[in-house]
């Protein structure tokens, strides 16, 4: 019934991960927890393994390799030892900054950034968010006007995702207030900017080891030459970029939820309870082969995506399907993987503990669960408008 998502090359892909998560990874994740970061070593670790930038090209000094398959292979692996945080900085790098400045840099852009970001050595950011806006990218107020040969920049960012270890941050900005959807551009702020300013390392309830922090921007100025693509276009180079980022907090929330459920089938059966295996009573065997079914059916979605994305075929609405689906899969496995492990499952020292905290930001960013369904419902709307 399946077609096989992955060949030889990232079986062997896979193998090279793995022995750098048994080195670099699950050594450091209480300390990474503790210290509410991830060191910035591990970053170039990575990119030395060739771990992160395999999308950048070549000639920019990443592994010029487009096929999304391998992005799924390292998040599947850091799922493995509950390392959701680092699959979340990774891919945000990865799935996010990096194809911004590969598909809509000039030159010297690509030049000046993509070959730090593919060996670690420059961390970005993409900063979207403000207090009170949310999903409503039209609420942005952060500003940016032209004076000379500066863009000068104000307002404040929240929730942003490697805000704190960031190099370079793609800010989303009102260039035009009376343009509508049409006056947003993209604008880089390298860190060290006069006026670029971090405010709080967040303190969340889980995805403890991700730097997300408060970002403010105070007169700040930078060269008209920081524009990322094409000015006023940038609600449109967002739109354009979304389902790459949703299918990737698709796989997360997949990778994450299989590997949740293969630690808890064997606590199942390995856990005693009135004489035998909590997995010989009926209701355990029940819930665990609902949660089998649910995890073999999102992953034939998922995999269809992954082949679709490759393909350049991946369409907004499908890749909304995949991130809600999976997102909203993975809060049910995971809540119910708990359940399963009574009074285990509430202590943190246990995978399964920290999976459901580090779990449910899932459904929220990138777009919420009811963002996704009204990105579907429209579709669905102007298709039947559309009929004969």
């Amino acid at each position: 019934m399946e077609r096989r998502l992955f060949t030889e090359d990232h079986d062997a892909y896979r193998e090279i991960v793995r022995e750098f998560v048994v080195r670099e990874v699950a050594p450091k994740l209480e300390r990474w927890d503790r210290e509410r970061l991830i060191d910035r070593a591990t970053w170039e670790s990575a990119g030395k393994q060739g771990l992160i930038g395999l999308g950048v090209p070549e000639e920019y000094g990443g592994g010029g390799q487009p096929d999304y398959r391998y992005q799924v292979v390292v998040m599947e692996e850091f799922a493995r030892v509950g390392a959701a945080s680092l699959i979340s900085s990774f891919s945000l790098q990865d799935d996010i900054v990096v194809p911004y400045v590969k598909d809509l840099g000039t030159e010297e852009q690509k030049r000046r950034w993509l070959p730090g970001m593919a060996s670690g050595q420059l961390i970005g950011a993409i900063a979207m968010t403000e207090p009170g806006a949310g999903s409503d990218l039209q609420g942005v107020r952060t500003t940016a006007r032209r004076d000379g040969g500066d863009w000068v920049i104000d307002g404040q960012k929240t929730f942003i995702t490697s805000g704190v270890n960031a190099d370079l941050v793609i800010v989303v900005a009102r260039t035009d207030p009376a343009a509508g959807s049409r006056g947003f551009s993209l604008i880089v702020v390298e860190t060290g900017t006069p006026g670029f300013t971090r405010g709080r390392k967040l303190d969340k309830v889980g995805l403890h080891a991700q730097d997300t922090a408060e970002l403010f921007f105070d007169n700040v100025r930078v060269p008209v030459s920081n524009l990322l693509g094409t000015e006023g276009r940038g609600f449109t180079h967002l739109m354009e970029r979304l389902p790459l980022e949703r299918l990737s907090i698709a796989t997360s929330a997949l990778a994450g939820a299989e590997a949740v459920f293969a630690g808890t089938r064997r606590y199942c059966f390995e856990r005693k309870a009135f004489g035998r295996s909590i997995g010989d009573f009926q209701h355990t065997r029940f819930q665990l082969a609902e949660m089998a079914t649910e995890l073999d059916v999102t992953r034939a979605y998922h995999d269809a995506a992954v082949f679709a994305l490759n393909e350049g075929t991946l369409s907004a609405v499908d890749a909304a399907k995949a991130k809600w689906w999976a997102t909203e899969t993975q809060k049910r496995v995971v809540d119910r993987c708990v359940q399963l492990h009574g009074g285990y499952g509430y202590m943190i020292e246990y995978p399964v503990a920290r999976a459901f905290v580090d779990s449910r930001i899932q459904t929220i960013y990138g777009g919420t669960t009811e963002i996704m369904k009204e990105i579907i419902g429209r579709d669905l709307a102007r298709a039947e408008a559309g009929r004969p």
